[in-house]
């Protein structure tokens, strides 16, 4: 019987073992836990760091479209101005001729210094890409001529041709700014 009691006693001390045993792997597990847990950031804080990236972002688009907008409204404002120093040295030409005008006896030097100042600013013009739309005796062509009229033509030939012109074309770096005006014969 003493055996008995002692390995009732013994079976006791194990199953205390066993359960002081568990107790502690349950708290090494709860500590693990809770270690898992602080470095594992919750969903309200993933949630709080997405909204303040896209905040972030948001506000960032924001500017970047504000100073786009601003650069091409400087854009706009200042873009011709090359254009209009180019021309201020033929407007100084034109405001000489003018004052030469007021004492000139001489018509011909006075038609020469226009004539010069005309050209001046047609150089000019076909620096900056500037080109005129080629009229007279071609065939019409709707995407460059704008036909005002047509006219009865005895020369065969001519039919269907532009024989006249009522105002120039013009083209910019081969986009169309001003349709020639013609007149076609029939």
């Amino acid at each position: 019987m003493k055996n008995k009691i002692n390995k009732d006693k013994e079976n006791q001390d194990n199953i205390s073992d066993n359960i002081e045993n568990e107790n502690a792997d349950v708290e090494n597990s709860a500590e693990n836990t809770n270690e898992i847990q602080t470095e594992v950031p919750s969903f309200e804080e993933k949630l709080a760091e997405a909204n303040d990236r896209y905040l972030r972002l948001s506000a960032e688009f924001d500017n970047y479209r504000k100073r786009t907008a601003r650069e091409k409204l400087d854009i706009l404002r200042n873009g011709g101005e090359e254009i209009i120093k180019g021309l201020l040295t033929i407007l100084d030409d034109f405001d000489r001729c003018v004052l030469s005008l007021e004492n000139a006896t001489d018509l011909d030097a006075v038609k020469e210094g226009v004539i010069l100042i005309q050209s001046k600013l047609l150089g000019f013009l076909k620096s900056q890409g500037l080109t005129e739309i080629e009229t007279i005796n071609h065939e019409l062509d709707t995407n460059l001529h704008d036909a005002v009229t047509k006219f009865p033509v005895d020369d065969k030939s001519k039919k269907g041709k532009i024989i006249d012109i009522a105002q120039k074309g013009y083209m910019l770096n081969d986009k169309v700014i001003r349709f020639a005006k013609v007149i076609v014969g029939e």
